[in-house]
């Protein structure tokens, strides 16, 4: 179902000298095919498991719960730090909602705006990236479960360096680059070659084949028309054209890919559990990818500045399950409708 997206954008912007650690999809992927190197490779990873009662669900209707049964949904998160391996803490500067349907193997993501006004934690409203840095991915995953009526169990957290490698081991990907990007682009790369220890070199406008500083740096650009919702395109792009390169990667290729980039990767997935994934590999596609809210309205909020709160958020969260799972009866919760109350507040509508 074609989506509409209505949004009001900054009209200022502000400096930020940050590496935006962005999340892609292919991580996972590899994260799944450990397995085919070995059992040691597992332990490279950080692992953060959640005890009985941490993570936190909504009361959904059964016609909800049951439009989520044939899905596997993960939370994906890209952290603004530049301590390499602390997965603990960091504003989430990337987060990302994706919906795999176990029958077909079609991958939905959605990424949900990092500057997004919502409830983070016991009623406390701010932005979406705070609630990672207030407390890690537990805080992150139940903030998706109870502004959004998911039903999260699992994450994924990279810091900035794993794009660099993961783009950098396909052998760069294609992108069309405008003339107003590539001005960015080159502002940025320095800082993120020397930030990560790679090597690169400045681009023009035009189709070419990017590195993975390139990439990253294009991926980092929140200043032309759109602003952090052109930019969450932009992440969304860099992770499909690395999955699709990544299906022509040779094994040799693969297993150094593995030990690069695992110790660059947390998560909460089992041994188990990606063994189950791994199964339907195969059949795995890139399908459609959106941003969420859908409409946005830019406003300070005591110290709280530039935030986007959600403009008419029940149909947001609609709309949001109508692209992940298909579905057309989605009844929002009664948490879902009590945030619905306390935005509009603020919005008007």
């Amino acid at each position: 179902m074609a989506q509409k997206k209505k949004k009001k954008v900054s009209k200022r912007k502000r400096q930020k000298r940050k590496v935006i650690g962005l999340i892609v999809l292919i991580l996972v992927l590899l994260l799944l095919l450990v397995m085919a190197f070995g059992f040691s490779k597992w332990n490279k990873m950080d692992r953060i498991s959640f005890g009985m009662g941490e993570l936190q669900f909504n009361d959904l209707s059964v016609e909800t719960e049951e439009s989520m049964e044939g899905y596997t949904t993960l939370a994906l998160f890209g952290l603004d730090n530049r301590s390499n391996g602390n997965f603990q803490s960091g504003n989430s500067d990337t987060i990302i909602v994706v919906g795999i349907n176990n029958q077909t193997g079609e991958i939905k993501m959605a990424s949900v705006y990092r500057d997004s006004y919502l409830d983070i934690g016991e009623g406390n409203f701010n932005k979406a990236n705070a609630a990672y840095n207030r407390g890690g991915p537990k805080q992150a995953i139940n903030m998706l479960n109870r502004n959004l009526d998911l039903n999260i169990t699992d994450y994924v957290s990279v810091d900035f360096n794993a794009v660099v490698d993961a783009v950098d081991a396909v052998g760069g990907i294609e992108l069309e680059i405008t003339e107003e990007e590539a001005v960015y682009i080159n502002g940025y790369i320095d800082e993120v070659a020397e930030v990560t220890g790679k090597s690169s070199s400045h681009i023009g406008a035009g189709l070419q084949t990017v590195d993975g500083v390139q990439a990253t740096s294009y991926a980092r650009i929140r200043y032309t028309a759109g602003n952090d919702f052109r930019r969450t395109e932009r992440q969304r792009t860099v992770i499909t054209k690395v999955f699709e390169k990544a299906k022509s990667v040779d094994l040799l290729t693969l297993n150094r890919t593995i030990d690069t980039i695992l110790p660059e990767i947390s998560t909460s997935l089992s041994l188990t559990e990606a063994l189950g994934l791994a199964a339907d590999l195969g059949k795995y596609n890139m399908g459609e990818n959106t941003g969420f809210p859908y409409q946005t309205k830019t406003m300070d909020i005591g110290s709280v500045t530039y935030a986007e709160v959600p403009v008419d958020f029940v149909e947001s969260v609609k709309q949001l399950h109508q692209f992940l799972f298909a579905d057309e009866d989605y009844s929002p919760s009664a948490t879902v409708q009590e945030l619905d109350a306390v935005l509009a507040g603020y919005t008007g509508n």
